[in-house]
């Protein structure tokens, strides 16, 4: 039996990249995109094994409406790729609150939203002595695991998207479901006001900045085989796929006894200098 898939934000960009990469590997597609105009071109082409379905996976009602739709025309659910995204980019200082509230609802919340209803499937597949073969794969950024000047909302609901991973793939594995996380680069809407000048397609040759070239490794990940790898963040673009580490223990001294402030000033400087962190993207 072929799988069920659930693309989200899947009209166009690399979400639509995604739908028609696993309805080209046979899998039943759910097209999930506000607009049902791009959505249903993007099912159209995949054909009768993919269906449109335009709720808003920011709303707690719309997220579990999204995943009644697979189950209810397909007869279950496979694998979640938690893709949609906008973004309004602000410096810190300029941000407003409903800048903050919108992007953060519409990724942080829009990927737990999903996770949560589908993971409420799949433990209630697992409890009635089901098999279950679940897949998660969400959708973080380089923005997320480094920081980005100019998008403090976007890198911090993308943040928690990938410590939504991690905390996912630990809880979810009894019921077999495995979650990873994607930080693809590639040329969208969103990314062509910010990058620019590295988002030109070529004249000939490869394009690394092809949605399609990030497309293969979710669907790897959506696959039965992988069902033992869960928790990693990949970066990915063009051919090149990344395994990224998140936050690790750097240098460290240890007094075994308690501080004072005096004392502390030389020994943050040295942890500090020993110490050489991944730059904020666009810091100077």
């Amino acid at each position: 039996m072929s799988r069920v898939v659930i693309v989200t934000g899947a009209g166009r960009g690399i979400g639509r990249a995604h739908a028609l990469a696993f309805g080209a590997s046979g899998a039943r597609v759910v097209v999930n995109d506000l607009s049902a105009e791009v959505a249903g071109e993007v099912a159209a082409s995949i054909g009768p094994t993919a269906i449109v379905n335009t709720d808003d996976v920011g709303t707690w009602s719309g997220a579990q409406r999204l995943i009644s739709a697979a189950v209810e025309a397909f007869g279950g659910l496979d694998v979640l790729v938690n893709n949609a995204g906008i973004v309004r980019d602000r410096m810190v200082v300029g941000c407003g609150e409903d800048e903050w509230d919108e992007v953060v609802r519409v990724h942080l919340k829009g990927h737990f939203a999903t996770l949560h209803h589908a993971a409420a499937h799949w433990r209630a597949v697992a409890k009635a002595g089901g098999a279950v073969s679940g897949r998660v794969i969400n959708t973080s950024s380089g923005a997320g695991l480094f920081g980005s000047v100019g998008q403090a909302n976007y890198s911090a609901a993308k943040a928690g998207i990938a410590s939504l991973t991690l905390v996912a793939a630990a809880e979810l594995a009894r019921y077999g479901v495995t979650v990873n996380a994607i930080a693809p680069a590639a040329r969208t809407r969103m990314t062509e006001a910010t990058f620019a000048d590295m988002m030109a397609a070529p004249a000939s040759g490869f394009d690394a900045m092809a949605p399609e070239n990030v497309s293969p490794l979710v669907v790897w990940l959506g696959s039965e085989e992988a069902g033992d790898v869960t928790g990693r963040m990949f970066e990915v673009d063009g051919g090149r796929v990344c395994v990224v580490h998140g936050w690790q223990r750097g240098p460290e001294i240890d007094k075994g006894a308690r501080w004072s402030p005096d004392e502390l000033g030389a020994v943050v400087r040295k942890l500090v200098t020993d110490d050489h962190p991944t730059p904020v993207y666009g810091a100077e």
